[in-house]
């Protein structure tokens, strides 16, 4: 056997229409979430919890509850960033049913998440996920006797409190009262040498 050579021929149109794409199922567990969502009209709870982030300008934002269903993803796939959600959201033709997309939907990029995150205030969130909490302890979903929120607070990769000092190991807290007593300890020398 050989190797062959690849046919020159004119390229095939890359437009597929979105109907003539074999759909697969979605995923089991996102899939009941939302039935579970859905039963309890959690988009009306989402929107009435945030009517004061809405504004009468500008382009419209992402809908309040297609913006939670975006942090549940983030939660769920243990991803603890906006580019990551976004990307998530996007790459997966079963996950992007979870927020309500077509498969000719474009799903949010990462700063339209970042942005609303900005926007609605922590009270909103702690109050939202509560909701969902309740529900499916209701639901009888949750195993367990406490039932805490997670209001982590997601960084940049380049945020200070990750860098870790390459030759000693020390974050840069450490670095920074290291510095702050190495500091001290010249100043002192000095007041010393100068006596």
């Amino acid at each position: 056997m050989s190797l062959g050579r690849r046919k020159r021929e004119k390229q095939q149109t890359i437009w597929i229409d979105a109907a003539a794409v074999a759909k697969r199922g979605g995923h089991p567990f996102y899939e009941r979430l939302n039935e579970l969502l859905g039963k309890r009209e959690f988009d009306h709870f989402a929107e009435d919890t945030c009517p004061s982030f809405y504004s009468q300008t500008g382009r419209p934002g992402l809908v309040p509850g297609v913006y939670f269903r975006l942090l549940l993803i983030g939660y769920f796939e243990g991803i603890d960033s906006e580019r990551g959600i976004a990307w998530r959201a996007g790459d997966s033709l079963a996950i992007r049913e979870f927020p309500g997309y077509e498969l000719s939907d474009g799903t949010p990029d990462h700063t339209t998440i970042s942005r609303t995150r900005r926007l609605i205030d922590i009270e909103t969130h702690r109050e939202v996920f509560g909701w969902v909490l309740r529900v499916l302890a209701e639901e009888g979903l949750l195993k367990g006797r406490t039932i805490a929120i997670d209001g982590t607070t997601l960084e940049a990769s380049a945020a200070l409190r990750s860098i870790v000092k390459r030759d000693t190991g020390e974050a840069y807290n450490e670095f920074l009262e290291t510095g702050k007593r190495v500091g001290n300890r010249d100043a002192d020398a000095r007041a010393i040498g100068e006596a």
